[in-house]
């Protein structure tokens, strides 16, 4: 059997950081398993995080007007991206688990990893218009995010003062990961190390490397499918109206983003719904 692939995609500016310790107990535990870790650590690589003409090699197709996503699709598709981002692609290609590590930087990660999503998860290589959310290219890998917060948790809260923080993972877990087809598995949330004791910190990494132990076996989070929705043009990509009447008598919305007006149905980016086996629910939550 062919060993398998994790790759830790990693954003911290020191090696004595929290985060550090965190990516450190996932490749340990992850090894453990029998599994070939990779890390990418974005800011000892110096990762490039700008998106530029620079990315492609070779001649434009359109010099007159530089439009990054074509360019690029068509650099990957002929071989002509530059080095960087092919190596990271090789990387992604090989795993079948992405661990995203980072401290949340403006409710989102920092500058260098999205830079790394912008210019990694190019078009053609990681999407297509044809093949995306869970028909989506990654649709057989599993992808989480790992992060520090500064706020603590009840400031995270649907009455905190920062908002729920169901609704800051949307963007990221939902139009990001899943766009791209991974199973994302629920996010691993450390609130506020920095202003824990070091008794509380150690317990939280005692908690990470329980749950490594078990990681891959989890469920992932529920997503809306993509057979809810009329994928054309003429249809604008909109829930079909059966649907939409369905949905009408229950007391939440499909998804954090697909909440129809409604309460938006609890916890939905930060813990995997139970269904029972073998069920499918006209809701999209299975």
């Amino acid at each position: 059997m062919a060993q398998k692939t994790a790759l830790i995609v990693y954003a911290h500016q020191s090696p004595g950081s929290f985060n550090a310790a965190v990516r450190d107990v996932a490749k340990q535990e992850l090894a453990a398993q029998g599994y070939r870790v990779l890390v990418s650590d974005l800011y000892a690589a110096k990762f490039r995080a700008n998106s530029t003409q620079d990315d492609v090699t070779g001649d434009l197709k359109n010099p007159e007007l530089f439009q990054y996503g074509e360019e690029t699709m068509h650099a990957w598709m002929e071989g002509r991206l530059s080095d960087d981002i092919v190596a990271e692609q090789r990387k992604v290609e090989e795993a079948e688990l992405i661990i995203f590590q980072f401290p949340l930087y403006w409710f989102s990660v920092p500058a260098i990893m999205k830079g790394w999503m912008d210019r990694v998860l190019t078009q053609g290589f990681a999407f297509s218009l044809e093949k995306m959310y869970d028909n989506g290219v990654f649709k057989d890998k599993k992808a989480m995010l790992s992060f520090t917060t500064g706020a603590t948790q009840t400031m995270f809260q649907p009455d905190g003062i920062n908002g729920d923080i169901n609704v800051a993972l949307w963007p990221l877990q939902n139009g990001t990961l899943h766009f791209c087809g991974f199973q994302v598995l629920a996010p691993q949330i450390f609130w506020s190390p920095a202003h824990c004791p070091k008794p509380v910190r150690t317990m939280m990494l005692d908690g990470w490397r329980a749950r490594v132990k078990g990681l891959l076996a989890e469920k992932p989070l529920t997503f809306a499918r993509c057979e809810l929705f009329d994928l054309s043009f003429q249809g604008g990509f909109q829930l079909w109206p059966k649907v939409r009447e369905e949905r009408e008598s229950q007391p939440y919305g499909i998804t954090t983003g697909h909440h129809l007006g409604k309460p938006l149905p609890p916890d939905n980016q930060m813990k995997a719904q139970p269904v029972d086996e073998g069920s499918t629910r006209p809701d999209g939550q299975n």
